[in-house]
């Protein structure tokens, strides 16, 4: 079983539009091969990012948001890093690098390339939702 976390951007991308986010989010909801991985600090993120009225300007946006956040509840592991990193400049990177540790991610899926220069952390892939999508997931 893969074990994957999904950074913020990634749901927010799928949400808006029907792209490989997307396509990644229906997966990890429809397949028994992905584990999603996720900690009380990224699911605060995950609340507190898909909630921002900026997002309100996109037909049913806060309502798609609503039910996948009960979606990811009911479906993902919760994880307690115990490791503190400070290998990136933005401190919420380090938070989900030591997620990542914290429970051996497979892949971390991320469209922040600015922040993520490292292509890998310990037994983490670090990659873009279409890396993931075209060569890793286990559809």
């Amino acid at each position: 079983m893969q074990k994957i976390i999904l950074d913020t951007n990634v749901l927010v991308s799928g949400l808006i539009q029907k792209n490989y986010p997307y396509l990644i989010i229906y997966e990890v909801f429809n397949s028994n091969q992905i584990e999603l991985c996720i900690s009380d600090i990224l699911m605060f993120e995950y609340y507190e990012v898909l909630n921002r009225k900026k997002f309100s300007k996109y037909p049913d946006f806060l309502i798609k948001a609503e039910a996948l956040l009960v979606d990811i509840e009911k479906k993902a592991i919760l994880f307690k890093p115990t490791t503190i990193l400070n290998i990136i400049d933005d401190s919420a990177d380090n938070r989900l690098l030591e997620l990542a540790e914290e429970c051996e991610a497979n892949f971390l899926i991320t469209g922040n390339t600015n922040d993520f220069k490292i292509t890998n952390y310990k037994k983490t892939q670090i990659i873009s939702p279409k890396e993931y999508y075209e060569n890793h997931c286990p559809y």
